[in-house]
């Protein structure tokens, strides 16, 4: 068996390998024909001093440049694990030549920075999982909590379902595209629909999280400001934004993506165009900071001629929402632009990603454990429990009573049919004393 499942195996892996270079091949020979083009169609260069020739180093075109500068560009993407959005090096001397490697005595492109992050970024996407596993666990207890909860049924709490399960989703599809695409460097080489499929679902669901917040700013400024305890509103309008509207900007972003900036699944943050899915989300942010504004005006205002008891039962209900509305999108708000430079970057990243989902177990926190509504219930079950868990244990103590009871009856009667009227007379003593125990039993069971 493994003797015939060793070559198949193989045979697949050179296959996929002499895909994979077939593809860098292309790549290679389609830079290299463009990068003849514009060395023969652009202007000579006619400044004074001496100057670097424009040129092809084997991977990448080079303009002329003046002597003694540095000419920087991105790392090309024809292999693995080359990451594009860091920086290639090549030096003009200041006689006009471009730098010679002393070991070799030829010209020399530095290309070092292009994958000498790659592991480093490999162990940072395992620890991100971590991170969101962690997210994930308690978010899919609360959601459990509150769909199999019969009290737990109102318009605001349909309202958190929504929000736990956009968390769930995009938790789910943060791990698979870590797992799948972003540190599978053989599927990000052939570049197939379904890893663009994956990103375009991800930033798709990343837009229902703060939306879904949105939903739960909007509901909370109906029910406070617009019209002040009322009970019902038409979800139907919080569906279509929480799940509808994230599409129109995930669509355009993905056409634009296509149209514009192509790269290997759509993993490269280098551009511009992320703004399309940000900049809903910020708007967002901006609606629920100016929500958050005037609920607190109103509350003010109101709660100051309401009795102090309907006051503090009042405040009990908004609380929670009240905490999440500032504290939800936060990242967005302190860095509003990601930093140039591998170290801000770095810094960035860490920060937005431990934000963006530790904040689903913070929500998840707030909204069911410190919910007096969901303690209430948790109580109650607890305490149901323990009544079962006590009458099934009596229940159980007391079968066994009796079933001692009926057969120490039989010993004894049995014994006494070899015995004298001694013996009848402990008979009698024995069954008296049993039909007590009888009698306790059935109270016990009344």
């Amino acid at each position: 068996f493994f003797a015939a499942a060793i070559p198949s195996e193989g045979h697949q892996n050179m296959t996929e390998d002499f895909t994979q270079l077939s593809v860098t091949r292309n790549k290679i020979m389609t830079a290299q024909y463009e990068c003849y083009q514009k060395i023969m169609q652009d202007p000579i260069h006619r400044k004074e001093g001496p100057y670097c020739n424009r040129t092809w180093d084997g991977w990448l075109c080079w303009s002329d440049v003046a002597a003694g500068t540095v000419s920087v560009q991105r790392c090309p993407d024809y292999f693995q694990d080359f990451n594009p959005s860091e920086k290639v090096t090549k030096i003009c001397d200041p006689s006009g030549n471009w730098f010679r490697h002393p070991e070799s005595n030829r010209t020399w492109t530095n290309y070092t920075q292009c994958n000498i992050y790659t592991h480093e970024k490999v162990k940072v996407g395992k620890e991100w999982m971590h991170v969101i596993i962690h997210t994930v666990v308690p978010l899919c207890i609360h959601l459990f909590l509150f769909l199999f909860s019969r009290s737990l049924s109102c318009q605001r709490i349909t309202l958190h379902k929504n929000l736990f399960f956009s968390f769930v989703c995009n938790s789910v599809v943060t791990i698979i595209s870590l797992t799948a695409v972003a540190n599978n460097q053989e599927l990000v080489a052939t570049n197939p629909v379904s890893c663009k499929v994956s990103q375009f679902i991800y930033l798709y669901l990343m837009g229902c999280n703060y939306f879904w917040m949105l939903c739960e700013g909007i509901y909370l400024h109906t029910l406070i400001v617009v019209a002040v305890f009322a009970e019902k509103q038409h979800l139907m309008w919080y569906y279509l934004l929480g799940w509808g509207f994230p599409l129109i900007p995930a669509c355009i972003h993905a056409v634009a993506r296509s149209l514009y900036y192509n790269d290997n699944c759509w993993i490269s943050s280098d551009t511009h165009l992320l703004y399309i899915i940000h900049g809903p989300i910020c708007a967002a942010l901006l609606v629920n900071l100016f929500f958050l504004l005037n609920i607190v005006r109103v509350l003010i205002t109101k709660l100051k001629d309401t009795h102090k008891a309907e006051s503090n039962l009042y405040m009990k209900a908004v609380r929670a929402t009240l905490i999440l509305v500032p504290l939800l999108g936060i990242e967005f708000v302190l860095f509003p632009w990601r930093p140039e430079g591998r170290i801000a970057e770095e810094v960035y990243d860490y920060v937005m990603h431990i934000l963006m989902h530790y904040q689903g177990l913070l929500v998840a926190t707030i909204f069911c454990f410190f919910n007096g509504e969901v303690q209430a219930v948790l109580r109650r079950h607890w305490n149901q429990y323990k009544i079962q868990f006590e009458h099934s244990f009596s229940h159980s103590d007391a079968m066994r009573t009796a079933s001692y009871t009926v057969s120490s009856i039989s010993d004894v009667q049995g014994y006494s049919y070899n015995h004298d009227c001694t013996s009848e007379h402990l008979n009698g003593k024995g069954y008296h004393d049993t039909e007590s125990v009888v009698l306790k039993t059935e109270k016990l069971y009344g």
